[in-house]
């Protein structure tokens, strides 16, 4: 055990920097798998910059390589393009406003 404050207070650092890691990761890889299971493209396109987001900041700060992180982008990205385009709703047009006298 460490005998001065300052390892145990590296020690406690140390700590709190791996659990908060760990929860990161996690959360970014739950979100991989929820967006590679998805089937619909609206979704899909609606996730992904989300989880792109999460991969950045994970390789920003080191808890992933930052070519892991482009290899996992780049993968997603091709599977939502699989999906096919958005179908978007046909826009109905609009009444036009009546004139005010």
């Amino acid at each position: 055990m460490a005998n001065h404050a300052s390892a145990l207070k590296r020690i406690r650092q140390t700590e709190t920097r791996r659990l908060l890691n760990r929860y990161k990761h996690k959360t970014t890889r739950n979100a991989i798998k929820e967006l590679r299971a998805l089937k619909d493209a609206k979704s899909a396109n609606e996730l992904l910059p989300k989880v792109k987001s999460m991969l950045d900041k994970l390789s920003k700060t080191n808890i992933i390589h930052k070519n892991k992180a482009a290899n996992l982008k780049s993968k997603l990205t091709k599977h939502v393009v699989s999906l096919g385009p958005v179908k978007s709703k046909p826009k109905a047009k609009a009444k036009p406003k009546a004139k005010k006298k």
